[in-house]
């Protein structure tokens, strides 16, 4: 009886302390400055896509405003979370969304577009369309765990 005991509090203990791992991980990249992740996203397209100087500046400047729009959202929803007035969309408002998410990304693909040349651009779609995959099978992975 012991054992089963020890080994539920064992189990209860390491299921509290996974829940709060996760929980964390989201606040890591909203914890820098809007500067500092425009850095980072310019720094790691400049070592895959090969970038020059010029491109470098002008992609910054574009990962600039994705970052300020996105840190933006990022605070809003948070203090309507913390205020308690967040509520769970309508389907009205959840088109809304994305249909506003869709035209930023046609927005930002352009823009990206006018500044890698094609052979750039073209990894530049392959490793956006890896990286959504990889987003979507984690979120079907979150879905079979409950």
């Amino acid at each position: 009886m012991k054992q089963l005991v020890t080994l539920m509090v064992l189990l209860t203990t390491i299921g509290v302390v996974a829940q709060k791992h996760t929980k964390g991980r989201k606040g890591q990249k909203m914890d820098m400055t809007i500067e500092q992740l425009a850095t980072l996203e310019t720094k790691k397209m400049t070592l895959v896509l090969d970038l020059t100087k010029a491109q470098q500046s002008k992609v910054m400047d574009i990962n600039l405003e994705k970052a300020e729009y996105r840190k933006a959202k990022f605070a809003e929803i948070q203090a309507k979370k913390e205020s308690g007035e967040w509520q769970k969309p309508t389907s009205d408002e959840r088109f809304a969304f994305e249909n506003a998410r869709l035209d930023r990304q046609i927005a930002h693909q352009q823009k990206m577009k006018e500044v890698l040349s094609k052979e750039q651009y073209q990894t530049w779609k392959k490793l956006k369309l890896r990286k959504g995959m990889n987003g979507k099978k984690k979120m079907q992975e979150k879905g079979r765990r409950g």
